[in-house]
């Protein structure tokens, strides 16, 4: 059975291989000159330390389907991580978010140092600026570490639609969410909000992070294209819960767990389901708090505490909760289905059975 260690063990070779994707890149870059670092050094900082789902995912998806462990695939699971240090990057910028794991975020990091340096220009448009071209940098080496991994060409031809549809589809998803953002909910009953809420949700976060890091693995490791319907299944609901648990997590989590400060979600205004149930579920006074409070940059921690208190009372909470899990149900359910199919390796599946609980813990 599966046990934290194997992560553990799996995420360490997976940070290797990013440190020597990194270094070896990073070479054609110096020739530019030692100036090029505060671009490298966001990507690099970024990427260290995450948990490194999307590439475990990937990982088990190829195991799942009889491939065997080799550094190879270990490179090419690490693919993902570049892919979600782009999405990361580039999410940052659009949200004007502070901070991430724990630290500045890149571009904030960047427009600190043009400050201290008393560089010309605007300092934060010099800092989004890098950022940007540092989610464009991880691209770049994402699809690099897929061509490049060392595993047969063949295999990896096989997934490479797939691959490449995770790419199209985020952007559609990350421009998805800023859309809904600016056209907002007013006139849209709870219906149309949750609806409008769980689209984003699969499109921007869901698909990318658990489902197509499966698909591409399994396609990759010789799965059939006319078995994966239980592996889509699966990574469907997990990358829904798991995405539920982020956005309660946004709202609750401990900033020393999460990385965030508590409530950033709340001052970015973010439309979530959370959100959806509250202003549905509150009463006239409670609505009109929440909505003149959600979405202010200078939301203070009273602020923060106020609309908590009101999702709790209102069982926003629990209604979020119930529904992460049940998505959890129908993600084991999916691994069962998956085994019955009797053309999957039984240890893979019984790791992305594991996986569902470390992917919906309530903890960052």
């Amino acid at each position: 059975m599966f046990n934290p260690t194997d992560l553990e063990a799996l995420r360490d070779r997976v940070q290797q291989a990013i440190e020597a994707q990194i270094t070896d890149a990073g070479r054609l870059l110096g020739e530019i000159g030692d100036e090029i670092a505060p671009l490298t050094g966001a990507v690099s900082g970024l990427l260290r330390g995450g948990k490194g789902l999307r590439a475990g995912f990937l990982y088990w998806g190829y195991r799942a389907a009889g491939g065997e462990d080799s550094d190879e695939l270990v490179r090419l699971a690490a693919s993902m991580e570049f892919f979600q240090g782009a999405a990361l990057l580039h999410d940052d910028v659009m949200d004007r978010s502070d901070t991430r794991r724990g630290m500045p975020a890149a571009h904030r990091a960047v427009a600190s140092l043009h400050r201290q340096r008393g560089w010309a220009g605007d300092a934060d448009r010099f800092g989004e600026g890098t950022a940007i071209l540092a989610g464009d940098l991880c691209l770049t080496w994402c699809d690099e570490m897929y061509a490049t991994c060392g595993l047969p060409e063949g295999d990896l031809a096989r997934g490479r639609s797939q691959f490449d549809g995770m790419r199209t589809q985020l952007m559609g998803g990350q421009f998805l969410d800023l859309l809904e953002a600016a056209r907002g909910w007013s006139g849209l009953d709870l219906e149309a909000r949750i609806a409008s809420a769980r689209k984003v949700i699969r499109f921007k976060s869901a698909k990318y992070t658990i489902e197509q890091p499966v698909l591409i693995g399994a396609l990759v490791g010789g799965a059939e294209q006319a078995a994966l319907a239980p592996l889509s299944a699966y990574g469907l609901a997990l990358g829904e819960a798991f995405q539920l648990r982020d956005d309660v997590l946004g709202v609750f989590g401990d900033p020393e767990a999460t990385g965030k400060p508590a409530g950033d979600d709340l001052r970015e205004g973010k439309l979530t389901l959370l959100v959806a149930h509250v202003l549905d579920a509150a009463d006239e006074h409670d609505r009109a708090t929440v909505e003149t409070l959600l979405g202010r940059d200078d939301l203070d921690a009273a602020g923060v505490e106020q609309i908590r208190g009101i999702m709790t009372a209102t069982g926003a909470v629990d209604r979020v909760e119930s529904l992460i899990t049940t998505l959890a149900g129908d993600a084991h359910g999916a691994v069962g289905k998956a085994r019955a199919a009797g053309c999957f390796d039984d240890e893979a599946l019984d790791v992305l059975d594991e996986l569902v609980a470390v992917s919906t813990a309530r903890h960052a």
